[in-house]
């Protein structure tokens, strides 16, 4: 839970955002986004290389696979993977890739079973990945068996929450998280059920998506009625954090409740530990690549976006809460259960395809941002770092102008207040 004093400062640091007629002094020039990283192929593959191939990606929550034996499948990135729940009850995942011919080890997006039973050849794997039997073995006389086992796939957990990463020297997934996760632990994800989780086609290239959940800038604009009456985008505080993570906390209007009309209407039991700032304010935060995780007492609902092409996405919506007993729980992201988006998400998405029809005219250079949309730009720092600056065409790099002064803990506008 955040300190008294860290509540205190974030206060001061909404108050400061309500007065500045500029940008702080110690904020950089952010040269624009070139046009490129949202249209140009070259660019697009090399995310698909290095991006998705070396992040941690939300994959599954444990209520999918409850017990010893279940499995699911994944493949939200081109990657077919499988994900375990072994007798010994940790989480495994492994390539649905069989070591005989290739063929799906696992069809069914969700199951139970003893094995993992190919339906070609019928070559089975216990949930740990090991080969365990084949059909007419005599016929492989120098096969050895413990080199023919299921390639496994990095996977981790926080809390209920099973994360994927394709990269064996990547860090551990708490070190990726870094402070976010000592600052989740009031959240008590170890304890929420997943009540809720939908995806949705979108006509546009992921970033477009995304980036509509990363800034506040176009509140008044998009949401009115919805979001404007409930969130003071004036006194929004960005707070970035290593490795292109990013946080936003903005105060409910003076005498609103974030979350006042979600409460009432859903009836919702609450997470106890819940501080004083998710409380009061609207507290999201933007976990690198893809993640967009708004948190309340109520609730933990992240929405996710995957690419579907590079004009094509697909967006994740997700509902997690504490125990409501017994019947549907509730769902934050949509409406009939995953019939359609709710209004502020449709809101959200409603010029995905005309935005991109757009940004594939002529007329689109690049992207110039705002000071109060700065954790968009310390994303695009983050992604040519972990693609490699060397490795992306000149065009379509953007400068490293956020110096390491802007890096949680560190941060020079307590020097204004």
């Amino acid at each position: 839970m955040m300190s008294p004093d860290y509540v205190q400062t974030l206060r001061q640091l909404m108050e400061y955002e309500a007065a500045r007629t500029e940008p702080p002094t110690e904020w950089p020039e952010t040269p624009d986004i070139p046009a490129g990283r949202y249209v140009d192929s070259r660019f697009y593959d090399l995310e698909i290389e290095h991006i998705w191939r070396r992040s941690w990606l939300l994959a599954s929550h444990i209520d999918e696979i409850p017990d010893p034996g279940c499995y699911r499948l994944w493949d939200n990135t081109g990657q077919p993977v499988v994900i375990t729940h072994t007798e010994l009850g940790e989480i495994r995942a492994f390539f649905n890739t069989c070591s005989h011919r290739g063929a799906p080890v696992v069809t069914e997006e969700f199951g139970r079973g003893r094995r993992l039973t190919c339906s070609y050849h019928g070559w089975s794997y216990s949930h740990e990945g090991e080969l365990m039997g084949l059909r007419d073995p005599e016929d492989f006389r120098t096969l050895d068996k413990s080199t023919r086992g299921l390639k496994p796939v990095r996977c981790e957990r926080f809390g209920n929450l099973i994360f994927l990463n394709f990269d064996p020297d990547a860090p551990t997934l708490l070190d990726w998280l870094g402070p976010i996760a000592e600052e989740w632990q009031e959240f008590q994800f170890d304890r929420c059920r997943l009540a809720a989780r939908a995806i949705f086609d979108l006509d546009c290239n992921w970033k477009i998506a995304m980036e509509a959940n990363t800034e506040v800038y176009h509140v008044r604009s998009i949401h009115p009625k919805t979001v404007a009456p409930i969130l003071d985008d004036r006194r929004n505080v960005n707070t970035l954090y290593q490795n292109g993570h990013g946080r936003m906390i903005a105060p409910a209007p003076a005498g609103r409740s974030n979350l006042e009309a979600v409460a009432m209407s859903t009836n919702l039991p609450e997470i106890e530990t819940v501080g004083e700032i998710a409380r009061t304010c609207t507290q999201s935060y933007g976990l690198f690549p893809n993640l967009v995780a708004p948190l309340s007492q109520y609730a933990i609902p992240p929405i996710v976006f995957w690419p579907n092409g590079i004009n094509k996405c697909r967006l994740e919506t997700w509902t997690m809460a504490p125990d409501w007993g017994a019947g549907e729980g509730p769902d934050m992201w949509t409406e009939n259960r995953g019939g359609k988006l709710c209004q502020v998400l449709r809101e959200d998405t409603q010029f995905g395809l005309k935005i991109q029809k757009s940004m594939e005219s002529y007329a689109f250079t690049g992207v110039p941002l705002s000071y109060q949309e700065a954790r968009i730009y310390h994303w695009n720092e983050a992604a040519d770092r972990m693609i490699g600056i060397d490795n992306i065409p000149p065009e379509l790099r953007v400068a490293q102008v956020i110096g390491d002064e802007w890096i949680y803990p560190n941060d020079p506008r307590m020097n204004h207040l």
